[in-house]
């Protein structure tokens, strides 16, 4: 499976959390091999045109670390290549060009322009990320970004790419000492490539009667 992970919007109080790319062995969901390998991933055209108008439409990409060095050495490289289909290079341009925020107590972090650097993901610093921004904030892969907004509930969108195929063992995006998270299905829409996109927002819990 993959996620595209999570985000938070000033607007509409979006924590969006996509799971870019997961797989699905029994009930567990990973977002990698246990050496970050993600050779399996199953892509078409439908996906491109989600993954872009996801970060057409978000007003930064909110990262750790590593995935935010990642990013910075191939998006860039991408965006200038003449020899990258047009879709790539158009999505690889935007998410060069957007407002990205890399989480980092270390401050070690790649240069990239329109980054800038949060320290601590506690809830005041989320609220002030929230209130001081314009749109959606999309995380990407970044597990432990995702893991820390889970535990302040600052996760309002879980997108998760679901692709047909089972790799046993891996990282996965719910720990399995995690207390359960109750979800509500948005959306479900099947990719030609066999992927299916699920959207979910965090359940509503109600007082029992």
């Amino acid at each position: 499976m993959s996620p595209e992970l999570s985000g938070l919007s000033k607007q509409t109080g979006v924590c969006y959390a996509e799971d870019r790319r997961f797989d699905v062995d029994d009930a567990r969901r990973y977002v990698a091999g246990p050496q970050d390998e993600m050779d399996w991933l199953a892509l078409d055209e439908r996906m491109q045109d989600y993954e872009t108008a996801l970060v057409n439409d978000a007003d930064a990409l909110l990262l750790g670390r590593i995935t935010h060095q990642d990013f910075a050495n191939a998006w860039p490289r991408i965006a200038q290549d003449d020899s990258e289909a047009p879709a790539t290079r158009a999505y690889a341009q935007r998410v060069d060009d957007m407002p990205k925020i890399v989480a980092s107590r270390s401050g070690k972090t790649a240069k990239w322009d329109n980054t800038t650097r949060v320290e601590s993901l506690d809830k005041d610093a989320m609220t002030r990320l929230r209130r001081d921004g314009d749109g959606d904030v999309v995380i990407y892969g970044s597990l432990a970004v995702v893991a820390a907004l889970q535990a302040i509930d600052m996760i309002d969108e879980y997108h998760l790419l679901v692709h047909p195929t089972a790799i046993g063992e891996g990282k996965a995006l719910f720990p399995p000492d995690q207390s359960p998270i109750r979800l509500q299905l948005r959306s479900a829409e099947p990719l030609p490539s066999g992927v299916a996109l699920m959207r979910y927002i965090p359940a509503v819990e109600t007082a029992a009667s």
